[in-house]
């Protein structure tokens, strides 16, 4: 190893988990790269309702699991307070609290080297990097992204991060071929937002893949950033 400090990542949670429950799913990945990260998780700051009815959820339902306080980063239904990342919508709910978030977790609990995102967590990344590559907020200095499951915001209020330049900070783009919450589709969408960005396809489903195959990817892609 060329260096014996962990490469410190913020961990930014997918809809209807929160920073304690992602740092339980994510427990291979961090047993994966123990030497090479430090991972610290943060929580949404929107309570999401508890689901009342199964059957009429969006697609986001299994990422969640258990009753535990259920987190969201925005709402893609203003009105019922929920969301659906292929529900198209003029505006959301949310959004500039938990950039918010981000910035004072950046600032209490930072520095970091990089910044990892889930499903909507990984959406609300893509849009943190470009805020960066806009200069827009000087308090977000990450040096890489890994997006999981990540995917473009198809809310209409949201278009403004995907015009501006190419996001240059290098990133690895990691999806399932076998999601079914966001589709592979939906997660190639975003890679043109990203200049360079790097893939890891798995076979699985909605989840965090951390096996040991997919363990020189991640090895490879943080020996170039550190």
């Amino acid at each position: 190893m060329s260096t014996a400090v962990p490469l410190r990542i913020l961990c930014i949670h997918g809809y209807r988990q929160n920073g304690n429950s992602f740092r339980e799913k994510t427990g291979a990945l961090r047993k994966l790269l123990k030497k090479q990260v430090e991972l610290v998780y943060i929580s949404a700051p929107h309570q999401v309702p508890a689901i009342q009815n199964e059957t009429n959820q969006g697609p986001e339902k299994t990422a969640g699991g258990g009753d535990e306080d259920q987190r969201g980063w925005w709402f893609s239904d203003v009105q019922a307070r929920s969301f659906n990342a292929q529900q198209e919508c003029e505006s959301s709910l949310g959004l500039e609290e938990s950039i918010e978030t981000v910035k004072t977790a950046v600032k209490e609990l930072g520095p970091f080297d990089g910044i990892l995102g889930f499903s909507q967590g990984a959406a609300l990344v893509a849009m943190l990097c470009a805020l960066q590559e806009q200069k827009l907020e000087a308090d977000f200095n990450f040096r890489f992204a890994i997006l999981v499951a990540g995917f473009r915001s198809v809310c209409s209020q949201h278009r403004r991060f995907y015009e501006g330049p190419a996001i240059t900070i290098p990133s690895l783009h990691v999806f399932g071929q076998d999601d079914r919450v966001i589709p592979e589709e939906m997660s190639r969408d975003l890679l043109p937002a990203f200049d360079g960005a790097q893939i890891l396809i798995h076979p699985g489903g909605h989840f965090v893949p951390a096996a040991s195959s997919h363990r020189q990817t991640y090895q490879d892609f943080l020996k170039k950033v550190e």
